[in-house]
């Protein structure tokens, strides 16, 4: 049950995307935005690939469980990744504006 992981993540998920899409708060135009819901579509995504990608993977001879963390792990650190990819992205693009 891959998506177990990314329910009990979702509020924390939910929160770290507010974050992302609130600072800085300025500028805010179109191609912001746009740039902004592309790299959350993409964190998401990426994370519930992962998800199921690494719970089918995992060596199930360390316990029933492991499957579980393996996923919660790579799901979170694959949208981690993403968000701080963007972030970074998006302050050479600011800076550069």
């Amino acid at each position: 049950m891959p998506a177990l992981a990314l329910i009990l993540f979702a509020p924390w998920f939910l929160i770290l995307s507010a974050l992302y899409w609130l600072y800085p708060r300025q500028p805010r135009n179109a191609a912001r935005r746009r740039f902004d819901g592309i790299a959350l579509l993409l964190a998401y995504v990426g994370c519930l690939l992962s998800l199921y990608w690494s719970f089918d993977a995992a060596d199930r001879s360390h316990g029933a469980l492991w499957p579980q963390i393996l996923a919660t792990s790579v799901g979170y650190g694959v949208f981690l990744l993403v968000l701080a990819v963007a972030f970074w992205l998006r302050r050479r693009w600011l800076a550069k504006a």
